[in-house]
């Protein structure tokens, strides 16, 4: 598995993800129809395997999968980033879930995002991006607020509880 090294924000350690995170809790994240309202995850069913699939898919190519766990918590799991690294032309994606419904809006995902966002700059990818779905307005926020541009968006890629929504992606990086 690509590995990023452990991050330290002030509220959080970004460590790589690993058997001792396979949760019942971290399953039951992936399985709560509010917490993938616009994730992909919400398209299926998980378990321990295919959490063990996910994780170990990390093993066969250049991205990073890192749990986001609490510092003065004794290291309570949160939630997860994970990138997807084109090392050929040094760009990066980086998603994000906050699995912990009682921190969502103060400030974890944009920690952890910057956090991940200014390793990858400073270890040499020319370009970092993110997307969400249009309607994710805390996605949005958390891209906005990393310094991220819109960079282009797909009209009417997703539909989300029946309706059409537009995937909106950002960038940050050399100019584009």
């Amino acid at each position: 598995m690509a590995r990023l090294p452990v991050l330290t924000t002030q509220r959080m350690t970004i460590e790589p993800f690993s058997e001792d995170f396979l949760s019942e809790v971290y399953i039951g994240w992936l399985n709560d129809p509010v917490i993938t309202r616009y994730s992909q995850q919400r398209h299926r069913r998980h378990d321990r395997e295919s959490c063990r699939t996910f994780m170990n898919s990390f093993d066969r190519n250049e991205g990073h999968f890192s749990a986001l766990t609490l510092t003065q918590d004794n290291r309570r799991h949160i939630g997860n980033i994970s990138t997807t690294v084109d090392p050929y032309n040094q760009v990066a994606d980086i998603a994000i879930l906050i699995g912990d419904q009682n921190l969502w809006g103060k400030g974890y995902g944009l920690e952890a995002w910057k956090a991940v966002q200014d390793h990858l700059l400073q270890s040499g990818m020319r370009l970092v991006t993110g997307g969400c779905m249009a309607t994710n307005k805390g996605m949005k926020t958390v891209m906005e607020k990393a310094g991220m541009r819109l960079y282009y968006i797909r009209r009417n890629y997703f539909l989300c509880e029946g309706q059409s929504v537009d995937s909106i992606h950002y960038v940050i990086g050399e100019p584009v």
